[in-house]
């Protein structure tokens, strides 16, 4: 079945073709929501709700552009509303200074799997891992940060800088703690 096909049956609600649906893009969603959330069942309640407003708003698709990126905004957008609901405050998070000086070794980076990498994202604090997954990974712009967010540009350009020296801080622990377990080859 087509996507347009598949998109269509939703609309008149059979529910074979909403399951569906939902299996094809639910994967890839929760990853996303992991991204965002701080537990597990943060990312499965993001999901939950972020199909609802999919499911909800199906008529509203107009077959323009790519259906998956249509759902990606949407579970993006789910996922910021649900924390904003839990008060997160840019203002309470406070900058602390990283030593420049470590040298992250490029064969440790090389052996971090991609999970590996994610739980150190995932473990950056609320607005840092929010704003770097917005622009980074999701390509926003930080005028459009600072929009979906409610905060200036340039707090959004602090935020990354921030969440980029945690990282690469985050990076350097990994780095020596992969040395001295001697896992280089």
């Amino acid at each position: 079945m087509t996507e347009k096909k598949l998109i269509e049956s939703c609309l008149k609600g059979d529910s074979k073709s909403q399951k569906e649906l939902f299996d094809l893009f639910a994967g890839k969603m929760f990853t996303l929501c992991k991204r965002y959330a701080r537990t597990s069942q943060e990312s499965e309640d993001m999901l939950q709700e972020a199909f609802v407003k999919v499911f909800n708003s199906l008529d509203k698709f107009s077959f323009k552009g790519s259906f998956e990126g249509w759902i990606r905004r949407i579970v993006v957008n789910t996922c910021l509303r649900y924390l904003e609901k839990e008060k997160i405050s840019f203002d309470d998070i406070a900058l602390v200074e990283y030593s420049s000086s470590n040298v992250i070794q490029s064969s440790a980076i090389d052996h971090l799997a991609e999970e590996e990498l994610l739980r150190l994202i995932a473990s950056l604090p609320d607005g840092y891992k929010m704003v770097f997954n917005l622009y980074v990974i999701e390509g926003y712009s930080h005028k459009e940060i600072a929009e979906m967010l409610g905060f200036g540009e340039s707090t959004s350009r602090s935020q990354l800088v921030k969440a980029r020296k945690l990282l690469k801080e985050l990076l350097i622990q990994h780095n020596e703690i992969f040395y001295e377990k001697g896992e280089v080859g």
